[in-house]
């Protein structure tokens, strides 16, 4: 397989808030993605696309939208082969602003594989459990394996200066979550071009 032809993965930070924790599991599966010979990564910031909450008219599924970062997000979709998003969890679910970022693309995302790496309490596994049903409606295939940073590894990241080196299960974790979006990205690719 050559390298034109690998996997190209979106690694989504998930939260814009300032003093985001968003960061540093962004920057730690990009740097495990990155170490990889099955696909390549690259970071999304939804910072870069300050879409409003969802106004437009009809659905993406429907119509193209109008705001003009969300088109912008949009295209960055589409050259895309899947997926990974980094979320935390708010009032048990997801940040408002990564589910706004799907509500405002449908095609883009259809077809392609999506994994989480979660943070917070209980790893963030309620906001996963809700993206992955939102995924689905979009017509991504959710993977099995994720990445759940519970509260000890959260805060001992946060504020007592650990590294994920610390907590070796997170790498272990993190392998399985690639090795899925490695395989299902290669697969569905591979269908996708098929058609």
């Amino acid at each position: 397989m050559t390298i034109s032809k690998l996997p190209h993965i979106g690694i989504v930070i998930g939260s814009t808030r300032e003093g985001r924790f968003a960061d540093k599991p962004a920057q730690w599966i990009h740097g495990i993605a990155s170490e990889r010979s099955d696909l390549t990564a690259e970071l999304l910031d939804l910072r870069d696309y300050p879409m409003p909450f969802f106004d437009e008219p009809l659905s993406p599924a429907w119509a193209p939208v109008k705001n003009e970062a969300a088109q912008r997000w949009a295209q960055k979709l589409a050259t895309l082969d899947g997926l990974v998003v980094i979320t935390a969890e708010y009032n048990h679910g997801p940040t408002a602003v990564l589910k706004n970022a799907f509500d405002y693309a449908y095609q883009e995302f259809a077809r392609k594989p999506i994994g989480f790496v979660g943070y917070g309490g209980v790893g963030a596994a309620r906001a996963v459990e809700q993206l992955r049903l939102v995924a689905t409606e979009v017509q991504m295939a959710p993977v099995r394996n994720a990445v759940h940073i519970g509260m000890v590894e959260f805060l001992g990241l946060w504020r007592e200066g650990k590294a994920f080196a610390d907590y070796p299960h997170l790498a272990q974790s993190a392998k399985g979550l690639l090795d899925d979006m490695a395989w299902w990205a290669r697969a569905l690719k591979t269908a996708r071009e098929a058609v």
